[in-house]
């Protein structure tokens, strides 16, 4: 089987497609869940997780180490059941595969503290290359003894940890702060974590986790906008509710956008904590036309001409994407799509996601005759006529998204590993394909 995957083609004159796109749960929300419901008192359920890569290897990885968690289709689907281990302490030794999943990865560590005996942690090659520095000294500031500096390390559990302050430059993830703090309960101090860094990038992830926290009992406090402290005491166990993954929605929404089509998301929520909510603002600012109804959001892009359906560009946009940066791929195929110059900067750190993504975007729209700039902390896009070529994903979700974006109104654009979307969204291909049909 190929390995590249012909993206389909909105052709122009073509009539524009009408779709009704259902999104799976949140990955960002799903994976926090289960470790809460992990270090829990008693047991939790899980409604509506997303059942992708992610998932699974947090699912397995908590498996590993006694959590047991097993498949409850009387809820509903994609529910889970998770009976937490009886005590603090009778976690055990295991192996944990990270693959390439941030929320494992950073998450899971602070777990395998509480475990009696060493959990071994190692993932995908490139895994090998994305920073854990951070949080891995924040766990040995902590009392738990670890060893190693990045994939794959060791973390020798003794049943538990003292915990306390911690001093930490978040500045690489915002997921070095989430992984503290979601388990910093069940340390014996609980856990104050500091951020000492110039910049924190993702403040609404750090947002969901201090909410999911409080939702589960836990007593959070935050002092000014780098430090936050969790009382020690339990977890409850409960029943969570998962919303559909508003950042996976994006490159559907944006499909729209760039077509001159129409795309609805259901059951978007009316408030949230995911960044994904943010599209909404930036397809507005771009020309699209936006609308939420009766938890319905609605995304149209621009027509010049609403008789004939052809599709007038977007245009560019200027945007700090500090606290947005999973969206970047999406805004910037977006972007090359664009009339006008479109420059989006806060991202530094996405040079320590998946794969380089500044480097990545700015190579693939480069390859088909775009113009994109590295800049220090983001990408500088001018509009240029794109071509056929080949765009890689670097094993990168969102780098393959992207290129099906792009696909749409540039012929002859074909993504290789289009399948490494089931990291967080199983059966891609399908959906797009779906949706191009109305």
């Amino acid at each position: 089987m190929s390995d590249y995957w012909a993206a389909p083609t909105v052709s122009a004159g073509s009539a524009a497609f009408d779709a009704t796109v259902e999104i799976p749960g949140s990955k960002s929300i799903t994976n926090r869940a289960f470790i809460l419901a992990a270090l829990a008192s008693g047991p939790s359920t899980i409604n509506g997780a997303l059942r992708s890569r992610d998932s699974d290897l947090m699912i397995a990885g908590l498996r590993a180490m006694g959590v047991d968690i097993e498949a409850a289709p009387d809820a509903g689907p994609f529910s889970f059941r998770v009976t937490p281990v009886p005590a603090p302490g009778t976690l055990h030794a295991g192996e944990v595969d990270c693959g390439l999943a941030g929320t494992v990865m950073r998450f899971v560590p602070p777990v395998a503290a509480f475990a009696e005996g060493t959990v071994r942690f190692d993932g995908d090659e490139y895994a090998r290359n994305r920073p854990m520095g951070v949080i891995l000294d924040a766990l040995r500031s902590l009392g738990v003894q670890v060893e190693g500096h990045s994939l794959p390390f060791d973390v020798h559990g003794a049943g538990g940890a003292k915990g306390g302050l911690v001093e930490i430059d978040a500045s690489g993830s915002s997921q070095f702060v989430s992984g503290l703090l979601l388990a910093g309960a069940r340390f014996e101090q609980g856990i104050t974590v500091r951020h000492v860094g110039e910049f924190l990038p993702s403040m609404p992830h750090i947002e969901m986790t201090i909410a999911m926290l409080r939702e589960a009992g836990v007593t959070v406090t935050t002092n000014g906008s780098n430090e936050w402290s969790v009382a020690p005491g339990e977890i409850a166990g409960r029943e969570w509710n998962i919303e559909p993954d508003l950042s996976n929605a994006t490159p559907f929404l944006a499909a729209a956008a760039v077509t001159g089509s129409t795309v609805r998301v259901p059951h978007w929520p009316s408030q949230t904590t995911q960044p994904g909510d943010a599209f909404r603002e930036i397809a507005e600012r771009m020309g699209a036309t936006v609308t939420l109804e009766d938890g319905v959001l609605s995304v149209t892009g621009p027509v010049s001409d609403p008789s004939s359906n052809s599709s007038q560009p977007l245009r560019g946009i200027d945007l700090d994407m500090g606290d947005i940066g999973e969206l970047t791929p999406t805004v910037a195929a977006m972007a090359a799509l664009a009339s006008t110059p479109s420059r989006l900067t806060g991202i530094a750190h996405l040079r320590g996601h998946e794969t380089d993504r500044l480097a990545a975007l700015t190579h693939e729209i480069n390859n088909l005759g775009g113009n994109c700039k590295e800049l220090p902390d983001g990408l500088e896009i001018t509009p240029a006529p794109l071509h056929a070529g080949k765009w890689h994903s670097y094993a990168d979700h969102r780098m393959a998204t992207a290129g099906a974006i792009i696909g749409l109104k540039v012929p002859g654009v074909e993504v290789q590993d289009i399948h490494t979307t089931s990291k967080t969204l199983p059966d891609f291909p399908t959906m797009w394909d779906t949706m191009l049909r109305g």
